[in-house]
């Protein structure tokens, strides 16, 4: 079966930053598109970040546009989560995500049914 392992989420202030990281283990398979979504107390889970193949790709939600970046490592099984500028607002569990179909190889897609596989989160917390 495969994981994807969530790691690099903690306590940091406002305006700080913290990487995550996201390994896939177990079977491999092609994960053509890999994304991050996010669920905050009391809330929806929300899209974030998604990532093609390649890296050549990548959609962001609006409220994190200029602060996060999302990038991939195939020889790794890896996707990353770059956050900076980290506002309270960004508090929540992250998950990340795997989309196994060929047609998301050149654009991920920002809906959650089209993943198939998903991490079991890890918690970022900003203080004011």
């Amino acid at each position: 079966q495969v994981q994807l392992v969530e790691s690099g989420g903690g306590l940091v202030q406002a305006g700080g930053s913290l990487r995550l990281s996201c390994a896939a283990s177990g079977r491999t398979v092609n994960a053509y598109a890999m994304g991050w979504f996010r669920q905050a107390p009391g809330k929806e889970r929300e899209f974030v970040a998604a990532i093609s193949w390649s890296g050549g790709n990548t959609e962001y939600t609006d409220s994190v546009k200029g602060r996060f970046t999302i990038s991939r490592d195939n020889a790794k099984n890896t996707v990353y989560l770059q956050m900076n500028s980290l506002k309270p607002e960004d508090t929540a569990v992250y998950y990340c995500t795997a989309d196994n179909a060929l047609i998301s190889f050149y654009n991920p897609p920002r809906d959650e049914i089209s993943y198939d596989y998903w991490g079991q989160g890890t918690q970022v917390t900003v203080s004011s």
